[in-house]
């Protein structure tokens, strides 16, 4: 085993790969304390919004239909992405060299599980979507045995899709086929991630331009005959064009960075990825920031909701801040005040039952 370990690297720290790929990950103090703070920002209301949305499904009846139980899921999937930024954030520069092979493993598998859990949901509502407009249905009629399993298999795939790598799929054995952006990946396998997930958002795009082509035939229609009630039929549209937002958010966020990744795969010398990796970073923050804001701006039930629970918040602590002023002890001047009060009370009293 130790013979293994010696001729695999697996004892190496991450500074060894990173001279071995020739990448350069070095950050100046000043600009690195400055992502740090900004990405803390952002993480942090990523945290909370995407909290609020699963919330906010849980909370109101209105949402307990299958669109919304994965559009809650795939807030999860931000959330982790939230968890993720942020152990990478305070893990890179220097102390990316300083990394053991099973905290980068850690660190990456966080990433690659974030994003194969988005990807999964998307195609998985857009499924769903599918169903429920070619039945001509504001929602689908998946039980919710069947949404739950589905939930389930999206993180069972994510799960093992991020823990491929350290699973075997690297370059540890092989230092000839060690990538830059990620120095214990094999570029054969940047090549099979990226690939298969450009063939994913194509999929997905066919589908979303499926659904939207017929619903534009079927409400032209419909609309001269059911004048009156074409509002209602609008819903669909309006479910819809949510999810196009949201997916074309996370295809313009991701498909760069995707693209990058598939050129280090190819090892594309000319190709300077490692210039590009940290604005490609910040297009990913940026996709998980924006996807509370477009369910919130496209959905006034979900905008409606927030506020809502906000109020609760506010209310809830003073509440708390109320009661506590309640049950402070009183002192000893205001407890003899007070029997002092009661006791002229009382005399009054005597006086006015005597006078009568």
């Amino acid at each position: 085993m130790d013979q293994q370990n010696q001729s695999c690297h697996y004892n190496e720290s991450m500074g060894f790969f990173y001279n071995n790929s020739g990448a350069d990950d070095k950050w100046v103090k000043a600009p690195l304390i400055l992502v740090q703070v900004v990405g803390s920002l952002f993480c942090c209301f990523i945290l909370v919004s995407n909290a609020m949305v699963i919330a906010a499904v849980i909370t109101n009846k209105r949402f307990h239909y299958p669109f919304y139980y994965l559009l809650a899921n795939l807030a999860a999937s931000d959330f982790l992405a939230g968890i993720a930024y942020v152990y990478l954030m305070f893990n890179t520069g220097e102390v990316s060299r300083k990394l053991t092979v099973k905290e980068y493993f850690i660190r990456q598998g966080l990433l690659d599980i974030s994003l194969s859990a988005s990807l999964a949901n998307l195609l998985v509502i857009a499924l769903e979507r599918y169903i429920s407009v070619m039945n001509w249905r504001v929602h689908s009629n998946l039980t919710k045995r069947r949404v739950t399993l589905l939930i389930v298999l999206v993180w069972a795939i994510s799960i093992f899709m991020g823990a491929v790598p350290g699973l075997g799929w690297n370059c540890i054995c092989n230092l000839d086929d060690c990538s830059q952006l990620a120095p214990i990946f094999s570029r054969s396998y940047l090549i099979f991630w990226s690939t298969s997930n450009l063939v994913v958002f194509l999929v997905m795009v066919v589908i979303y331009t499926r659904i939207y082509t017929y619903v534009k035939k079927k409400t032209a229609i419909l609309s001269p005959h059911t004048s009156g009630s074409i509002n209602r039929k609008r819903t669909p549209i309006k479910l819809i064009k949510t999810v196009m937002v949201v997916l074309g958010a996370f295809v313009i966020c991701w498909t760069p960075g995707l693209v990058v990744l598939l050129m280090d795969g190819l090892d594309c010398k000319s190709c300077n990825v490692m210039k590009l990796k940290r604005w490609l970073l910040l297009l990913a923050v940026l996709n998980s920031v924006m996807n509370p804001c477009i369910y919130s701006y496209k959905d006034e039930e979900m905008w409606t909701t927030f506020k809502n629970l906000l109020r609760c918040i506010g209310n809830g602590t003073r509440r708390q801040r109320s009661t506590r002023a309640n049950a402070r002890p009183l002192s000893s001047a205001q407890d003899t005040g007070n029997s002092q009060r009661a006791s002229e009370e009382t005399k009054n009293e005597d006086q006015d039952m005597i006078k009568t």
